[in-house]
This record gives structure tokens, sequence and C-alpha cells, in this order.
């Protein structure tokens, strides 16, 4: 008789815990396991919408968004940062020979390419060189190298 009674007390704590989880308000077991059901099928649904939504963020991710650029003006020279959460093979050549086309000297240099690229540079101006540059200018030539790349890039795909 108490392993009757036992048995009856466990049963009654585990549905108290299911109403408890689903937040059922039924008072009998079938209407209890009803609602828990109802609640694994929005549980279903919800799991389905995030794995929608890491599907579609994975693919616009995929689709080689730009580094980002900044140019400022030093008091001789410029500070050229570039940077990307993906790696980047070739980036750098390619930022190197937008830099030689200008007439920057590179002074001084910080480059990551594991993981993500990063580029931060001191160039100054070749002082053989007659016309002024500006950080515009700067920065439309890194600009049109890294599309220059990306679109290369994407050709070899």
């Amino acid at each position: 008789m108490v392993s009757r009674e036992h048995k009856r007390a466990g049963l009654h704590e585990k549905l108290q815990l299911l109403r408890s989880i689903t937040n059922s308000h039924a008072m009998n077991k079938a209407s209890i396991i009803v609602d828990a059901s109802k609640y694994i099928e929005e549980l279903k649904q919800k799991v389905e919408r995030l794995n929608q939504d890491i599907t579609a963020a994975q693919t616009s991710n995929n689709r080689n968004p730009l580094p980002m650029v900044t140019v400022e003006t030093l008091e001789k020279g410029f500070l050229i940062n570039i940077f990307s959460e993906k790696s980047c093979p070739g980036l750098l050549v390619s930022v190197l020979e937008a830099f030689q086309d200008l007439g920057l000297n590179v002074l001084e240099a910080r480059v990551s390419c594991t993981d993500s690229f990063r580029l931060q540079a001191v160039g100054g101006e070749n002082e053989e060189q007659s016309e002024y540059i500006d950080a515009q200018v700067v920065k439309q030539a890194v600009l049109q190298a890294i599309k220059n790349w990306s679109e290369s890039s994407d050709e070899q795909e």
C-alpha cells in the first residue's frame, strides 16, 4: 500500500512540476499534458525561427562586407586605419601598392591578418613629389585599392 501511495505522490509531484514549467493553470492530468504539448510545440516553433535567423545572419555575413577605412591628417603625413572582421588575403599588397602610386612612404605600420584584417599605418608624403595630397585623396585611393582587391578576390572564388 505504501508503494502505491508513494507512486501517486511522485506522479502528483511530477504533474505539478510540469504545470509550473509549462505555465499551465489546468487542474487535471489530461489538461496539464495537453498544455505541455502546446508548450512543446511553441518551443519547436521558436527554435525553428531562431535557426532561420541564424541562417539569414550567416548568409549576410558571407557577402564579404568591405573593410572600414579612416584617414587622419598628421603633422607630416597621414594615419591610415583599415579594419575588417574577416581575414583578407592579398589586401595588404593592394593597399601598399596604392600608397606607392600616391607617392606615400610608409613610416610606421602595424598589421594583423590572422582572423581579421587590421592595418594601422603612418604614411608620409614623398618629399620629391610636387603636388599636395590631402586625407580625402588618400582615403579614396585606399578605398579604390580595396574595391579592386574585392573584385579580384570575388573572381578567384
